[in-house]
C-alpha cells in the first residue's frame, strides 16, 4: 500500500459496509425466528401427514440458510470492523508522521520520502545542502546501528529529524500493506458455495471462518471491552448492557462459545450464541465421521462349516484406530439432534419456543434448554438431573420438563411458564462407581448458583419471577450441596427419588420456611440405597444421623405421587407425581396433595 492510498483510505467507510453486513444478519435472524417459532408451528398445526412432512422439510431447509446467512453476515461484518480498525491504526501513524515532519521544517512526498532543508550543526560555519531521504520499515539491529552512525557524521542535523520522519512513514505503510495482506483472503474466504443447501461441510467451514477471523483480528478483538473475569451476572449484565451494538456483534461472532456461557446475559443473547456454537459442532461432527465411516462390522462365515458370521479384519483395525472417537462422535451427535427436535417441536400443542442456555460437548457434555423465555416468564422451574446424564441421553431429560411445562402451563392462569433442563454439571455415570461420592454435587453446584443468580438477574417482570428448583435423584444433591455451599437463590425446591441432599433439614435449604417439598414414588430403591452416602445431619443429633428429605425428621412437605413407581416416573403425564409439581411450580399451594 503507497500513501497516496493510505491517506485517502477511509475507515469509515468500510465500517458502514460492516454495519450493513450486521444488519442483514439481524434480519436472516429474524427471518430464522419467525420461521421456527410461527411458520412452522402454524403449519404443523394446520397440516398432517405427507403434506406436513413436505412442508416442513422445505421450511427447515429455509431457515438453515437464514441461520447460515445470519452466521457468515456476522463474520463479514466483524471481519471488516476489524481491517478497518487495523487500517485506521496505520493510517493514524501516517498522519502523525506527517503532521510531526511538516511541524519540524520537512516535506513528505508523494512516495514517501521527506526532504530537508539546509541546515548546520553548532560550531559549523557553512550551512550543508538539504536533501531527500527514504525511510526504511523495522529495520534490524545492525541497519539501525549503521542508520545512526549515518546521522552522526552527516553535516546536516536535519537529515537525522527527516530519516526518523521517512522512517515512521515506512512503518506506516508496511503495517497498511500487511492489513490488507493478512485481510483480503479472509475475507474472500467468507463465501457460501453457490447452491441452496446448507451442508455440513458448509457449517464446518464457518467454524474454520469463526477461528481465522478471530486470529486476524486479535488486535481487534483485544480493543474490545472484555468480560468482567470471574463476574457475577450482575456484573456480566452490566458489562453486555454497555457494549455499542457493533461490539456486542462482535463478541457473538468471535467469542461465541463464552458469551452463550455468561450467567445473567438474556435468554435470547445465549440462545443465539449457542445455537450457532451447536450447528457449527454438528457440522464438524458430521465432516469428521464421513471422513472415517465405520467398515462393515461382520460378514458370512466363508467355510460354511457353522451358520454364523464372523468379525471383518477390516473392522478390527478400523476399530482399534477410529472406533473409541467414533463412539464419542455419535454421542454428542444423539444429543444435537435431541435439542434441535426440541426446536422442531415448537408450537406442537401450544409448546412455546425453546432457547439454548448452554451447550458443551467436551466430556459427557452438557446442555440448558428452556421451553420459554425465563427472562419474560412469571414462573421458572429448573430441573437438574442425576445419574447417568450425559448429553447423548439429554431426550428424556427435555421431555420431562417439556410435560411439566403443559402442566404448569394450565394452572398459570395465563401467566408465562418457563421449565428448563439443566444438565450443566459432569453428573456421575455409573450407579456403583460414581453415585456414591459427593464430588459430582459439589463440583457442579457453584454453577448452579451462579444460573440461579442470573435468571433473577435477566427476569424482567415486575415480581422478578417465581423461581423452583427441582432436582431428581443425584439431582438433589447437587441442588443441596448448592444450598450448603452458597446462597441457592430459589423460591421453592422440588426433590424427586432424593437419596439425600448433604444436609439435615429443610430449613438450610435457603428457601422460605414451608417451601421444600419432596416426592417419593412407591419401590423407588434410590433414597434408603443413597441416605449413607449423602444423607445430612441436625446438630441436636451430634452428626452421622443420615437424614433425607423424606425423613419426618427433615421438615420437607411430603407430596403424594399417586401412581408413580420406581424412580423414573415422576414426570409421567397424569400423575399426582407431575400435577404437584406443576402446583409448587406456579405458585398454587393449595392445589398440593400431600401424602396421607
Amino acid at each position: 500500500m503507497d500513501l497516496t492510498t493510505l491517506k485517502a483510505f477511509k475507515p469509515s467507510e468500510y465500517e458502514e459496509a460492516a454495519d450493513g453486513y450486521r444488519a442483514t444478519a439481524d434480519t436472516a435472524g429474524t427471518a430464522k425466528d419467525t420461521i421456527d417459532n410461527q411458520i412452522s408451528a402454524g403449519v404443523r398445526n394446520q397440516l398432517d401427514g405427507m403434506a406436513e412432512e413436505s412442508a416442513q422439510g422445505a421450511l427447515k431447509e429455509l431457515s438453515q440458510n437464514f441461520h447460515y446467512v445470519q452466521t457468515e453476515c456476522a463474520l463479514v461484518s466483524t471481519a471488516l470492523h476489524g481491517f478497518a480498525f487495523d487500517i485506521a491504526v496505520a493510517k493514524r501513524k501516517l498522519e502523525m508522521a506527517i503532521e510531526d515532519a511538516g511541524a519540524g521544517g520537512c516535506t513528505v512526498n508523494p512516495d514517501g520520502s521527506v526532504s530537508y532543508p539546509a541546515g548546520k550543526k553548532p560550531g559549523d560555519e557553512k550551512l550543508a545542502d538539504g536533501g531527500t531521504v527514504t525511510g526504511s520499515a523495522g529495520g534490524s539491529p545492525t541497519s539501525d546501528a549503521l542508520e545512526r552512525q549515518a546521522v552522526n557524521i552527516h553535516p546536516n542535523p536535519n537529515y537525522g529529524r527527516a530519516l526518523a520522519y521517512a522512517n515512521r512513514i515506512a512503518d506506516a505503510l508496511k503495517e497498511a500493506t500487511e492489513a490488507d495482506t493478512k485481510w483480503a483472503p479472509k475475507l474472500r474466504a467468507l463465501k457460501a458455495d453457490d447452491d441452496l443447501t446448507v451442508s455440513s461441510a458448509d457449517w464446518a467451514d464457518a467454524r474454520s471462518d469463526t477461528d481465522g477471523v478471530r486470529q486476524t483480528g486479535k488486535d481487534y478483538v483485544a480493543s474490545l471491552p472484555e468480560a468482567p473475569k470471574g463476574g457475577s451476572p450482575q456484573e456480566n449484565a452490566s458489562w453486555w448492557k454497555g457494549l455499542s451494538p457493533e461490539e456486542q456483534s462482535a463478541h457473538l461472532a468471535l467469542n461465541t462459545a463464552s458469551i452463550g456461557a455468561l450467567d445473567g446475559l438474556p435468554a435470547a443473547t445465549r440462545d443465539e450464541a449457542n445455537r450457532m456454537v451447536l450447528a457449527q459442532t454438528r457440522g464438524q461432527v458430521e465432516v469428521e465421521l464421513a471422513r472415517n465411516p465405520e467398515p462393515v462390522k461382520y460378514r458370512p462365515n466363508p467355510n460354511g462349516s457353522y451358520p454364523a458370521v464372523i468379525q471383518n479384519d477390516s473392522w478390527s483395525k478400523w476399530n482399534e484406530k477410529h472406533g473409541e472417537r467414533h463412539l464419542q462422535l455419535n454421542k454428542s451427535l444423539d444429543g444435537m439432534k435431541s435439542i434441535e427436535q426440541r426446536f422442531d417441536s415448537t408450537g406442537e400443542n401450544g409448546l412455546p419456543p425453546a432457547y439454548l442456555l448452554g451447550f458443551d460437548t467436551e466430556k459427557n457434555g452438557r446442555a440448558i434448554v428452556a421451553n420459554g423465555n425465563p427472562d419474560t416468564a412469571a414462573h421458572t422451574a429448573v430441573y437438574v438431573p442425576g445419574t447417568t446424564s450425559n448429553l447423548a441421553g439429554i431426550e428424556g431429560d427435555i421431555e420431562r420438563m417439556t410435560d411439566l411445562w403443559r402442566e404448569s402451563e394450565a394452572m398459570a392462569g395465563g401467566k408465562e411458564v418457563s421449565t428448563i433442563t439443566w444438565l450443566g454439571y459432569d453428573a456421575p455415570q455409573s450407579v456403583v462407581k460414581d453415585a456414591p461420592f459427593r464430588h459430582y454435587a459439589d463440583d457442579g453446584a457453584p454453577a448452579f448458583n451462579t444460573f440461579m443468580d442470573g435468571l433473577n438477574v435477566a427476569n424482567t417482570t415486575d415480581s422478578g419471577g417465581h423461581h423452583t428448583a427441582i432436582g431428581h435423584s443425584y439431582g438433589t444433591t447437587l441442588i443441596g450441596s448448592a444450598a450448603r455451599q452458597g446462597e441457592l437463590n430459589a423460591d421453592d425446591v422440588v426433590f424427586a427419588g432424593s437419596p439425600g441432599v448433604q444436609v439435615g433439614e429443610a430449613s438450610q435449604m435457603d428457601v422460605p420456611k414451608g417451601h421444600v417439598w419432596n416426592e417419593e414414588a412407591k419401590g423407588d430403591p434410590v433414597p434408603d440405597l443413597g441416605r449413607f452416602g449423602h444423607g445430612g445431619s441436625q446438630w441436636r443429633f451430634g452428626g452421622g444421623v443420615a437424614i433425607i428429605p423424606s425423613d419426618e425428621l427433615f421438615g420437607a412437605n411430603q407430596m403424594a405421587t399417586g401412581t408413580s413407581e420406581g424412580h423414573s416416573e415422576y414426570w409421567d403425564p397424569a400423575t399426582d407425581s407431575l400435577r404437584n409439581q406443576a402446583a409448587v411450580v406456579t405458585g398454587q399451594y393449595g392445589k398440593v396433595k400431600l401424602e396421607e
